[in-house]
């Protein structure tokens, strides 16, 4: 068979991006990784090769300077980026999701405002819906924006923001007070959810006070996922224009964001599959140079069983993802199909990650070795987008749904 995680049926243009980014990957990312990572540094060399390729606006419409290629394109491409470290992929997965929201949601003015500049890398996304007290449970957020003439008035604290203080644009998810149940009369009750809207926070890249009433206090320090900056951002008077509200639509914002994090979660499992792809890489390298006993370990049933079973879940992780990825691309709702993939992807990827660790014996826990910074970064992506346990939530009321008792 051919190599692990192969993709049927792609274009040639789908082909000759991947195999751009795959050399970039290669010459660019993975030699200077290990460096950078471990000095918690931002890849700012790399960001714009990454700008030149064009990969800020791979989905963008070309009316809008962008690629116009699909999920599934972006998807393999996120692939192939966190094969090399993970980081870098995270410095494109929150903007291709503002990106997509605008594109999917906006107005015409906002698409003509924000997306050719996001095409060229000039404004750079980011997305907020967590705060300190809140966990997964999303309409429960208390950060509010109070309408003030043709304003509103943003107060309170979000937390987890990947990119918070290199971006320049934020899809902010508050309260408000206005929704699409109003005038609705009796017949139908307002949900939590109804009251939600996404904002468009435009700014400066920094930290501290970067604008009046909006403070990036700082990096958080992480386990992994080094080099990309998470942070909090606090609202304290924050004032902003109501032509802001994403689609000038109060009360949808919660669908527009569960829009995006749809595609967020392909991307996840695709940065999944990257790494458990790596750290397939690395242990069968390494179990071949290794010698015990007079021979490879490699050849030891012991090692060769362990290849066998990471390789099988690192190409069911893959075949997941992609389909996951044509589904949504076709139109259909995904919410079960991007679930399950996350599910396995992140799963199978911290098992694989862990196998190669042990492979790897004593020198896994070196941080002379590549899969001691993939043993840091695999557990994120157990939580990011979702925990496991909500995607197995998402994925049981889809099945009840489409499986409902006819008795």
């Amino acid at each position: 068979m051919a190599r692990l995680a192969q993709t049927a049926g792609l274009t040639d243009v789908q082909a000759e991006i991947l195999s751009t980014v795959r050399s970039f990957v290669d010459k660019e990312i993975i030699p200077h990784a290990q460096e950078l990572e471990h000095a918690d540094a931002y890849p700012a060399d790399i960001v714009e090769g990454m700008k030149e390729m064009g990969l800020f606006g791979i989905t963008i419409p070309e009316e809008y300077g962008g690629l116009g290629e699909s999920l599934l394109t972006y998807a393999l491409v996120v692939e192939e980026i966190a094969r090399g470290w993970m980081s870098v992929s995270g410095v494109i997965n929150t903007h291709f999701i503002v990106a997509h929201m605008i594109s999917r949601h906006g107005t015409d003015g906002q698409k003509r405002k924000y997306l050719p500049r996001m095409a060229a890398g000039e404004i750079r996304g980011s997305f907020s819906m967590s705060e300190p007290d809140l966990g997964s449970d999303v309409a429960a957020i208390k950060t509010r924006a109070e309408r003030d003439g043709d304003s509103y008035v943003i107060d309170g604290s979000k937390m987890w923001l990947t990119n918070g203080g290199s971006s320049n644009l934020i899809a902010l998810l508050v309260r408000t007070d206005e929704g699409p149940a109003d005038g609705a009369g009796d017949q139908k009750p307002v949900k939590a959810h109804d009251r939600l809207t996404t904002f468009l926070v435009e700014k400066p890249e920094g930290f501290g006070e970067v604008a009046p009433g909006l403070t990036i206090p700082g990096k958080i320090d992480k386990m992994g996922y080094k080099g990309v900056d998470t942070t909090e951002a606090v609202f304290d008077g924050f004032r902003i224009p109501a032509s802001q509200v994403l689609g000038e639509a109060p009360g949808r914002g919660f669908a527009f964001m569960m829009d995006g994090i749809e595609v967020g979660r392909v991307n996840v499992a695709a940065r999944a599959c990257g790494i458990a792809i790596r750290a397939f890489e690395l242990a069968i390298e390494y179990a071949q140079q290794r010698r015990t006993f007079g021979k490879p370990i490699a050849q030891h049933q012991a090692i060769a069983f362990k290849l066998a079973e990471m390789a099988t879940k690192v190409e069911a992780a893959h075949l997941m993802m992609v389909n996951a990825a044509r589904l949504k691309d076709t139109g259909e709702r995904n919410d079960v199909a991007a679930g399950m993939a996350k599910l396995i992807a992140s799963e199978y990827c911290a098992e694989v990650t862990q196998d190669a660790f042990r492979i790897h014996g004593g020198y896994g826990y070196s941080k002379e070795y590549e899969i001691e910074r993939l043993m840091r970064e695999a557990p994120f992506l157990l939580i990011g987008e979702g925990t496991s346990e909500i995607q197995k939530t998402i994925i049981s009321r889809g099945l009840l749904r489409d499986y409902r008792s006819r008795s």
